[in-house]
Parts: C-alpha cells; sequence; structure tokens
C-alpha cells in the first residue's frame, strides 16, 4: 500500500487519525501540545445555489474574524471540494478552539446569525465534526491560496502506536519540514472527539500552499519511504487501506492566530 495515496476531510474540514483505537493513546501521541479542537461543517449544496451560499459564506467569515480577534477561536477556513462525489459535500467551513467550552460558544454565534436558515443551507444535506489534536502546526496569518487535502484512515484492528512513536518518526517529520519550507500552510492530525465513525479512525489534514504544495508533499512522502522503509512499514500496518478515503479541496480564505 502507498500511503502517500491519502488525501483532505469533511471539515472540515481539513490529515490522520490516532493509530490506536482509543482517545487516551490519542492523546498520549503527543502530550507535548495541548489539545486543539477543529468544528467542520460540510455541505452538499445544489450546483444552481453555489452563488447563493457564497454570499452567505462571506458573513460567516466577518463573524470569525470577529471571533479571533475576540480570542474565542484561533482560526477558522472556508473551502470548496474538488472532488466531488454524488451526494457528498460541495462545501464547507473549520474553525478552532483550544476548547470545547469555546468551540460551543462560537458555535452558538454562527447558529443565531441571520444567515443560518437561508435558503441554500436550508436546501442543502449538512454533516458535522468535532475533531481533537495534539499534533498540529503551521504558519500565522491569512491565505487564500490554500489546497486542503484530506486523507482518512481506520485502523487496523489490534494494531497501534500507544506513544505515537511511529507517527511522529513517519508523517509528523515530514510534515513538520513541509512546513519549514513553506510548502504547507497548516497541519494538523485528527481523532474525533464526537465519534461519527469507527473508534480509532485517523484524519491526516494538510493545507498547502497552492497547488505546488501538494507536489511537494507527494514528493517528500515517495522520499521518506525510499530513506527509511522500514519506519513506513511499520506505520502502514498500523493503518486499514480497505477503510482509506481522500478529498481534496480549494481553501477560499484562512486565518490562523
Amino acid at each position: 500500500m502507498h500511503i502517500r495515496s491519502f488525501g483532505a476531510l469533511v471539515l472540515l474540514c481539513a490529515l490522520v487519525v490516532p493509530i490506536s483505537a482509543d482517545r487516551a493513546s490519542a492523546q498520549s501521541q503527543s502530550s507535548e501540545k495541548p489539545a486543539q479542537y477543529t468544528y467542520v461543517s460540510e455541505w452538499a449544496v445544489p450546483r444552481a445555489m453555489w452563488g447563493d451560499y457564497l454570499k452567505g459564506e462571506a458573513a460567516d467569515v466577518d463573524l470569525m474574524k470577529k471571533g479571533v480577534a475576540d480570542g474565542v477561536i484561533t482560526g477558522f477556513g472556508t473551502f470548496a471540494v474538488l472532488t466531488h462525489q454524488e451526494g457528498s459535500p460541495t462545501h464547507g467551513t473549520w474553525f478552532n478552539a483550544t476548547s470545547i467550552a469555546n468551540i460551543l460558544k462560537f458555535l452558538e454565534v454562527l447558529r443565531n446569525a441571520p444567515g443560518a436558515t437561508d435558503a441554500p443551507l436550508a436546501a442543502s444535506k449538512h454533516w458535522d465534526y468535532v475533531m481533537e489534536s495534539h499534533d498540529y502546526a503551521g504558519h500565522s496569518g491569512t491565505f487564500n491560496n490554500g489546497i486542503l487535502r484530506v486523507g482518512r484512515w481506520s485502523p487496523t484492528p489490534g494494531a497501534n502506536d500507544p506513544d505515537g512513536k511511529i507517527l511522529k518518526a513517519t508523517m509528523v517529520s515530514v510534515l513538520d519540514k513541509l512546513l519549514a519550507d513553506g510548502a504547507l500552510h497548516a497541519y494538523t492530525i485528527d481523532t474525533e472527539t464526537i465519534h461519527t465513525g469507527p473508534l480509532g479512525t485517523l484524519f491526516v489534514v494538510i493545507v498547502a500552499n497552492g497547488g505546488e504544495g501538494i507536489d511537494k508533499f507527494d514528493a517528500a512522502i515517495d522520499a521518506a519511504q525510499k530513506s527509511n522503509p522500514a519506519a513506513w512499514a511499520g506505520l502502514i500496518t498500523t493503518l486499514d487501506e480497505k477503510g482509506h478515503f481522500d478529498s481534496l479541496s480549494r481553501v477560499g480564505v484562512m486565518t490562523r492566530k
């Protein structure tokens, strides 16, 4: 199985779930960083209503900018899916916070906004996710050229990486280098804290610096697998390729504190 084939989420998503099957293990895999929570909202908007949806999205962006300025959330983004599938999301948003309390506080701001009942939302299928990450990093600022790539993996039954050693020596190491080189704007390795899928599902989420950043990511994964095949083989054994899905999206705007 070639691990480069993983791709961007639902929410947003916006890549990898904890390799261990429980949340305690996910927390221990990177205890040096406090938890980052992400709320992802995805919408399957009828094509004829895309323009109207984007008008409402612009109003939400203004609210999210204020949320960052007020310190309630630490970042946010919007995206439009490039790899469309029948009945699956076409658009979405995400926002980050340092606690579930702040996630819920800001969610109420969006739910009570005038546009929360606009026609494009009422006509759309909808999915929400609450994610937790202890492996994440990114550049501060606002970016308009991001490409969101999300890879979702189910864990191999019985396999785990309780201290996150394999994950850190492989995926996290590559992502940190790409971030330092400017190929990525941000990355997170997420698990669901409110589970809507199998326990232990892993999401690897990157926001690349344009399409060139995606090419650099692919090349870096290829090179890493060749230079340290044993470590990457160990990572692959923890992931079930039959439970793997990718998505690719264009980021309209993202801000990170």
